[in-house]
């Protein structure tokens, strides 16, 4: 059987999975909906979930309003209803065939007295580039990785399992993490086909988790985990109107994720609110062996034990101006949030720019392609017997001979430059990542030191752009993610307003490890300047007005 064959029959295995997942009370659901063929697009009826939170979902868990199987039977049926059909947003690869098994055995258990964790039975979707050893694939969105069986569960999915939640399908994304062409379309995958901003249909949802932001946005999943190496949980977070936390990089395992650049990847928590990602970022953080760059996480947070309201009274906080006079109405909401904050008691600090952040653009890119062929070339020679590639050429060979699939709209030039490039140990290698890590470091480091900052403070990026498929992504709007990005620092986005009816988040970014303090201020801004909207799925065109 030819590549070709194996990717297609693979591809329309999705929806055979996606059918299997609910049994036959499910099986309607899905009954035409195929990749290319879509439902006519139709008026979703009210969710009772959509802004349920996740202590609102425990406490009905633990009152018996709810089970972890009714819980699951009704986030399935919203997949079905909005994401399947509907308005097919398409934020779903792929749904857990055991996902009702797994269901009545943390329901059993619930009986028994036995509690996992704090989110025993609360549905969570993952991103399909973070590995599960279950009736799920994990594809990056490629079909090259169709049945490519991974060894083991990721240190993610195992952490979760562990904490009770229940995983219940995974997310579409931009295709290998956004990471195969400088012209690309985010929310695209050859897999998943394309994910549609839940604001407006045209909109894009950014990548790369685009399919995990908007999963939690449309109330499909309460929780979703996405993974960065720069921008790709905090931008679609952003664009969807949800809290994204890109932690420390090594505070959560990245063994099983499927890799881009170890020096920057790390998973990350997605969710309607603060309080929802705190939770998730406890159960997903800690040690983990086969990731030796978390050895200083060798501990357990409840990061909603430092949620506080009155966080912002006394906090000394950078505004980063250079983001300011780019367009009046993302000045007007960045005035705005700084006004929430200075009437919640924090102490504003003006900071014109960080220093030699723009010298960091090229180098930061050469250690991406470097760090991407030895990671990728790494993780697929342990992919289980029978998979399609075994290293980054196996990968480019495969989608030059499925150009139909795996390239319709672009190419791979960023695959291809990245297989040019040679080992770690070049000297063109290790001096790219110090001009662009250190350099990143110093200037956070420095400029919080010096101006004695608990934090810094910066659109996330800008609206949501109109999706493209010929010229790829058009976004006019720098985003604030590179630094805490290249630096390897922590990076929290929240809804911060809207502009033209679409979501703007705002940034609270950091030194390594101040978590703990960047969810507290971020969640005191959400407190003061509450701006979550659920959102509508009009068909196109912003509306005119703030």
């Amino acid at each position: 059987m030819g590549p070709m064959r194996n990717a297609v029959s693979g591809a329309w295995r999705r929806r055979d999975l996606l059918v299997a997942a609910g049994g036959a009370s499910l099986a309607g659901i899905y009954g035409c909906a195929t990749r290319s063929s879509r439902p006519p697009a139709g008026e979703p009826s009210a969710f009772e979930l959509a802004e349920t939170s996740v202590a609102e979902l425990r406490a009905g868990l633990e009152s018996g309003r709810w089970t972890a199987r009714s819980l699951c039977e009704r986030y399935l049926a919203r997949v079905g209803e909005i994401d399947a059909a509907g308005p097919s947003l398409q934020s779903v690869i792929e749904i857990n065939p055991d996902a009702m098994r797994e269901a009545d055995r943390l329901d059993e258990e619930r009986r028994a007295g036995r509690i996992r964790g704090p989110l025993h039975g609360i549905p969570t979707m993952l991103k399909d580039n973070i590995g599960t050893a279950d009736g799920m694939q994990t594809t990056a969105g490629s079909l090259a990785l169709l049945d490519s069986n991974v060894p083991r569960d990721s240190g993610v999915a195992s952490r979760l399992r562990a904490a009770g939640a229940l995983l219940i399908a995974k997310t579409n994304l931009s295709e290998w993490a956004n990471f195969r062409s400088r012209r690309s379309t985010s929310g695209w995958s050859g897999r998943g086909g394309l994910t549609l901003n839940p604001y407006f249909l045209d909109r894009n949802p950014c990548g790369s988790s685009s399919g995990s932001g908007v999963a939690v946005s449309a109330g499909i999943a309460p929780l979703a985990v996405g993974t960065e190496t720069n921008g790709s949980i905090v931008c679609p977070s952003s664009v969807n109107g949800i809290v994204g936390v890109k932690p420390t990089v090594g505070l959560v395992s990245r063994a099983g994720i499927v890799p881009i650049a170890d020096t920057q990847d790390t998973a990350g928590p997605m969710a309607r609110s603060v309080a929802d990602a705190a939770e998730l970022l406890g159960a997903m953080a800690g040690l983990d062996r086969l990731d030796g760059a978390t050895t200083q996480a060798n501990f357990h947070q409840d990061y909603t034990r430092f949620l506080d309201a009155g966080a912002l009274r006394g906090a000394r906080i950078g505004l980063l101006r250079e983001y300011w006079g780019r367009h009046d109405a993302i000045d007007d909401l960045l005035d705005n949030a700084a006004a929430a904050m200075r009437d919640a008691g924090a102490e504003l600090v003006d900071v014109e720019s960080l220093p030699g952040i723009e010298e960091t653009r090229r180098p930061g890119f050469e250690v991406m392609l470097y760090e991407f062929k030895d990671g990728l070339n790494r993780y697929l020679a342990e992919l289980a017997p029978g998979a399609q590639v075994r290293s980054l050429e196996d990968v480019i060979r495969f989608n030059e001979q499925n150009r139909d699939a795996e390239m319709p709209y672009f190419g791979q030039d960023i695959l291809e430059a990245a297989a040019e490039k040679g080992t770690l140990a070049e000297t063109a290698y290790q001096s790219a990542l110090a001009t662009s890590r250190d350099t990143c470091r110093r200037a956070i480091d420095a400029t919080v030191a010096e101006r004695e900052l608990e934090a810094l403070f910066a659109p996330t990026t800008g609206p949501a752009w109109v999706t493209d498929l010929m010229h790829g992504d058009r976004s006019s709007f720098p985003g604030c993610s590179s630094p805490a990005a290249r630096a390897g620092y922590p990076h929290v986005t929240v809804p911060g307003g809207f502009v033209f009816g679409l979501p703007v988040g705002v940034s609270f970014f950091g030194t390594a490890w101040s978590e703990p303090r960047l969810l507290a201020l971020a969640y005191a801004f959400e407190q003061a300047a509450p701006h979550r909207k659920p959102p509508e799925m009009l068909p196109g065109g912003a509306r005119l007005s703030t």
